[in-house]
């Protein structure tokens, strides 16, 4: 699976969040941290400061981002899955966003990848239907780097 790290830093050179928005996204996603975490999430892989991200503080920090785009949820707040994988990675950044199958396929030819929406759609199928197919790295890493583009 993709670097948790790097997804953290794509979205947050993407949305050109400060560091208070940050911390924002996480208490929104009910995980509070610090400046100092932040920054360490942040740096390169291998700088001395340098914080590795599990799953379940990116699914905070997901959770967080789609309560900020969407508002918050009506009920309970969604639970921070301990495990992620891209192809949930892909559904809260969906979710988040706002997009549909089409402009996910639309972000995609920015970086002159070709997918039908059959073919998206597939991402957000349950495992185990027939029609499911897992997210890969390449696409995942694509996705964000188009993102960038799309702002």
């Amino acid at each position: 699976m993709m670097n948790n790290n790097y997804i953290l830093r794509s979205i947050r050179y993407t949305y050109n969040y400060s560091d208070e928005k940050m911390l924002k996204i996480f208490s929104l996603g009910d995980f509070e941290t610090t400046v100092e975490d932040i920054q360490n999430f942040l740096a390169k892989d291998d700088a001395e400061n340098f914080q590795p991200l599990n799953d379940k503080k990116l699914a905070h920090f997901l959770n967080g981002l789609i309560t900020l785009k969407r508002g918050p949820k009506e009920g309970e707040a969604p639970k921070a899955e301990s495990q992620l994988n891209n192809n949930l990675i892909l559904r809260k950044l969906k979710i988040a966003l706002q997009l549909t199958d089409d402009d996910i396929v639309d972000i995609m030819k920015k970086v002159d990848l070709e997918f039908s929406k059959h073919e998206v759609n597939a991402f957000f199928r349950k495992p185990g239907h027939k029609h499911y197919r897992e997210c890969k790295d390449q696409f995942l890493r694509n996705f964000l780097r188009a993102l960038n583009t799309k702002k």
